[in-house]
């Protein structure tokens, strides 16, 4: 007995390993939005040049997550983890050291490009350390939460060390906590291999991936400021089409391919990645947007702002092992159905807000939402873990994560979109319905203000209704995940 707690409380030491360097490196990225107008004023650059620190990030990580969940299978994770770690820690130092534009988009790749090793390591780590069944989609479930509680706690830590330090702060203060996360990494967490050698890894099916993925990532960012149909966007189209082509052949030929399409043969892996890319979409495309609608219309700031995903964190971080003490018991597919549901319900509340709304207005769809997300995310995640044979985790997971994010720049470009061109139509519609006896310059001015106001409002209202019958369409189709359950002792394990 006293051997088997001691071995129950290892795992659970490296479940809160894990948890700290996804925490720190979500963090991280919700900090860094917070510093930019510093960092625009102390190097003298736009806006529009501000937005690449952010978009080299999102490519680099987009590039080197499958990269990293192979060499994790490979040559071992706790290694590849631990030199995610360093390479990070030493990069948020440098980062804070920058002196222009172009160093700090070099340090902000290098951090992306570490930053990016956490998620299939972490993933295939968890997966190896707890048995398949009711432990391991709890210790997932806790694992994801820390998603949430990075979001909230980013505005909350970042905002106190801008305004106390300087921006550069956000990013030193990676060094003492890294450390700490680097030092549990080493004593707690084990090493672990795909027993399936690797004896050449397959960097061009990584160099092809990487630019196909880059170009999709660079569109979906900037495609609306290039135009959608501009020159620059339909080269970016053109990269992807050619590169994914070129990256499937050299995948088909190869023994050992850094994304091995075998698992899109199994129809519970597929629906379940379909599952998540919708609701990923629908989600992170509705709820970019709540920050910008708290600061325009509420007059909150960037800490205020925080504050109002608390109830996010905690019910995400409630709902998750609450949703894990349904493995083995309930079908995985219905589970996922209904948390689904409940979150776009979360995001159809959203649609009643308006510049006289109350800071509760936000909150409590926030935490209704987080609570159907929270729910389901344990069995999302261990489905893709426990589908796959084990020593094939990292690059299932890698896979997994890539879906998440670019379904998250997906739903953030074709809500932007959205928002932009309704709010357009919306001014046109309101002004042709709408009669103005002055021409008193100060009413004139008044009157525009009104139409525009009116305009954005009501596209916030769309954008919020199609990103609920995006996720509601989620729903729908968790109902596709179809397992079967086979009892291993004590444990339900799924298989497809």
């Amino acid at each position: 007995m006293p051997e088997k707690t001691t071995i129950e409380n290892h795992e659970w030491l490296v479940l809160i390993t894990v948890i700290v360097g996804t925490f720190l490196g979500r963090l991280d990225q919700t900090i860094v939005n917070l510093a930019l107008p510093k960092i625009i004023n102390d190097f003298g650059i736009t806006v529009s040049s501000a937005g690449w620190i952010a978009t080299a990030y999102i490519l680099a990580n987009a590039i080197f997550v499958p990269v990293w969940g192979k060499l994790g299978d490979t040559i071992g994770r706790k290694k590849v983890y631990i030199a995610g770690f360093v390479i990070f820690i030493a990069g948020s130092v440098l980062a804070g050291l920058a002196w222009n534009l172009s160093s700090m988009i070099v340090f902000r790749i290098i951090q992306a490009i570490a930053g990016s090793a956490d998620y299939p390591t972490a993933m295939a780590i968890i997966a190896i350390t707890f048995p398949a069944g009711k432990k391991r989609t709890q210790a997932l479930g806790l694992w994801s939460s820390s998603f949430a509680a990075a979001a909230v706690f980013g505005p909350l830590i970042g905002g106190p060390l801008i305004d106390n330090f300087s921006w550069r702060a956000v990013f030193l203060i990676n060094l003492p906590v890294g450390i700490v996360g680097l030092l549990m990494a080493m004593k707690y967490i084990k090493e672990s291999v795909s027993e399936k050698k690797t004896v050449v890894f397959d960097w061009w099916g990584a160099i092809t991936l990487g630019i196909s993925l880059s170009s999709l990532v660079l569109v979906l960012d900037r495609g609306l400021d290039w135009g959608w149909l501009s020159l620059e966007s339909c080269l970016a189209y053109l990269s992807m089409i050619v590169f994914f082509v070129i990256f499937y052949k050299i995948e088909k030929k190869i023994s050992d391919p850094i994304v091995d399409f075998k698992f899109f043969k199994i129809g519970t892996f597929v629906n379940t990645l379909v599952n998540n890319f919708v609701v990923f979409m629908g989600m992170m495309g509705g709820i970019f947007l709540i920050p910008v609608f708290a600061a325009t219309y509420l007059g909150l700031n960037a800490t205020e702002t925080g504050l109002l995903f608390i109830p996010m964190a905690v019910m995400m971080m409630v709902a998750a092992p609450m949703g894990g003490h349904f493995a083995g018991k309930v079908q995985p597919r219905y589970i996922i159905a209904l948390s689904t549901f409940v979150a776009a319900i979360g995001l159809y509340m959203f649609s009643a807000l308006d510049p006289k709304s109350s800071v509760w207005d936000i909150c409590i769809p926030l935490a209704v939402m987080a609570f159907g997300l929270g729910f389901g995310m344990a069995q999302r995640t261990s489905l893709i873990a426990s589908i796959v044979p084990e020593n094939e985790v990292g690059i299932a997971s890698s896979i997994l994560a890539l879906v998440r994010n670019i379904a998250g720049a997906f739903g953030i470009a074709i809500f932007a979109t959205i928002l932009n061109y309704t709010t357009e139509s919306n001014v046109l519609n309101i002004a042709h319905n709408s009669v103005l006896h002055s021409l008193d310059s100060g009413v004139l001015s008044q009157f525009t203000s009104l139409v525009i106001l009116k305009a954005q409002v009501l596209a916030y209202d769309t954008v919020f209704k199609v990103s609920a019958v995006i996720v509601l369409l989620g729903a729908g189709l968790a109902l596709l995940i179809k397992v079967k359950e086979k009892k291993v002792g004590e444990t339900m394990v799924f298989l497809d």
